[in-house]
């Protein structure tokens, strides 16, 4: 089944910020639109605001006049739901109330054809749930477009319990031919984004609860060294505390209280205090005019070391050893078919956060993972109380020596970006073992959804099949609430690796 012709009417019900994005996406490709709101002259006021839009991508020279005026011709307020009668599509953009989206579309039933695509761009409810109270339910599919739709591509593409993959197939290529990039995904907790991208924050709130950082010194290491738009502290500002605490909620109870999506106490006491963020001046950060942002830490410039000695390939850090060449510190090599760090002229050694502490051995740095070491401005590194003070100097120096900002944090197992990044791609593994979408269209959603620098499975190729089951696995005998335990996904792809490689797992 194809996309919808042109010619067929679209209808959004729900005219709030995103009915109207929805509505616009409908209408810029060339279909008719009608806007239904149950409140008497919202569909109208929509109508207006869309039109002044338009305008504005005239101004901008990206829609001729000829166009916004034919697309303005095809945009019609309805004043009842009677007049979406001849739609082919109606999308719903209202209230995320299960019994308030579950009467909208009975009511809809009674009024188009049945041959009619019935779509809900719900968040965070079951799109089974909201079908489950429709005669037909096997037209009935999610549409999640993500804020502002006009402007982000992505649009995950949900098929119920009850879904007919000719209704889904339908949808799929109609939002294609909207010019959006869509992602098929089953009905779970969350969809593809919002389930695996809650570890972006999640860890970045447990670190700080453990008192291993600031919010302003974990924001610029996941920028400035995971290579990730914005820190999980400022984007949660700017999404809303109570919006994204909702989320992570909602997550969590529909998983049935899993471990690994339990929702973060310093957040929630967040949002009790009404510190929601930028919408209410105050959030993690202080957003009132004439406020400062806080620096992150970074430790003052210390002298680099004479040389190092690698002791084998340090990994996926492996680029570190040709930076610290070409910054004109001699490396020693030092045959070792298992060892993946640097020894330190005080005797100390460097090693790549790895999901054990530092307080576990004699003289032990970690530093965290990094998208790209060259292309990195900051470095995190921890060290636990009984590691000597040479052996921290020297770290310090020897990454300030590669151009790059050091922050110095607590001695937290698996860090910042490190432990991020192997619970992403955990859950990523897990999603796609459970049927939720294909490899390709979890990666896409997450590059394209959340802004993610690589998807997760793209990160996993690039680090090895066995690191993030490792690092977690060691996070997990840390921590062993079951927050961390690899999911059976994980362990499989980790430990046929093994085999095919004739390696001992």
């Amino acid at each position: 089944m194809t996309a919808l012709d042109l010619s067929s009417p679209v209808a959004v019900v729900g005219t709030g910020t995103m009915g109207q994005g929805i509505a616009q996406v409908a209408l810029v490709a060339g279909h008719p639109v009608r806007l239904f709101d149950a409140l008497p002259g919202r569909a109208r006021e929509a109508a207006d605001a869309i039109g002044a839009r338009l305008d504005r991508l005239v101004e901008k020279d990206r829609l001729s006049g000829a166009d916004r005026d034919a697309a303005r011709a095809r945009l019609l307020p309805a004043e009842s739901l009677s007049e979406l009668a001849d739609c082919a599509l109606v999308v719903e953009a209202i209230l995320e109330r299960l019994d308030v989206k579950q009467e909208l579309f009975r009511e809809l039933e009674g009024i188009v054809d049945d041959d009619c695509l019935l779509a809900t761009n719900t968040s965070s409810l079951s799109v089974t749930a909201v079908a489950g109270a429709l005669r037909v339910p096997g037209r009935f599919v999610g549409l999640h477009f993500f804020n502002p739709a006009p402007l982000l591509p992505l649009v995950e593409v949900v098929s119920g319990f009850a879904t007919d993959v000719t209704y889904a197939t339908r949808a799929y290529e109609t939002a294609r031919a909207w010019g959006k990039t869509p992602v098929a995904c089953a009905d779970t907790p969350g969809f593809i984004v919002n389930r695996i991208a809650r570890p972006f924050y999640a860890e970045a709130f447990a670190v700080y609860e453990a008192q291993g950082a600031d919010p302003a010194t974990i924001d610029a290491v996941l920028r400035e060294s995971g290579g990730f738009r914005m820190g999980a502290f400022e984007l949660t500002d700017l999404i809303g505390q109570d919006v994204n605490e909702a989320v992570t909620r909602s997550v969590w109870e529909s998983f049935f209280q899993d471990v690994r999506f339990t929702p973060s106490l310093a957040q929630r006491r967040l949002v009790e205090s009404g510190r929601l963020g930028r919408k209410s001046g105050h959030g993690w950060y202080d957003h009132r005019d004439g406020a400062e942002r806080p620096e992150p830490d970074t430790a003052e410039q210390r002298q680099p070391p004479a040389y190092v000695v690698a002791e084998g390939d340090l990994g996926p850090a492996g680029d570190l050893l040709a930076l610290i060449r070409e910054a004109g510190i001699p490396v020693r090599d030092e045959e070792d078919d298992n060892g993946t760090r640097l020894v330190l002229p005080g005797g100390g050694q460097l090693a790549l956060a790895d999901g054990q502490t530092s307080v576990e051995f004699r003289d032990v740095v970690y530093f965290d993972l990094a998208l790209d070491y060259r292309k990195a401005t900051r470095i995190a590194l921890s060290a636990s109380q009984d590691t000597a003070p040479q052996t921290l100097a020297e770290a310090i120096g020897l990454f300030q020596a590669l151009g790059k900002k050091v922050s110095v944090i607590g001695d937290v197992p698996g860090m910042i970006v490190a432990r991020t990044v192997a619970r992403i791609i955990d859950l990523a593994h897990d999603a796609v073992a459970k049927g939720v979408a294909t490899e390709e269209d979890v990666d896409t959603a997450m590059r394209l959804g959340v802004n993610y620098p690589l998807g997760p499975f793209e990160w996993s190729r690039r680090l090895g099949r066995s690191w993030a089951y490792a690092l977690l696995d060691d996070l997990h005998l840390r921590d062993p609430s079951g927050r961390y335990a690899p999911s059976l996904a994980l362990y499989r792809h980790a430990h046929a690796s093994d085999k095919r490689e004739g390696t001992a797992s």
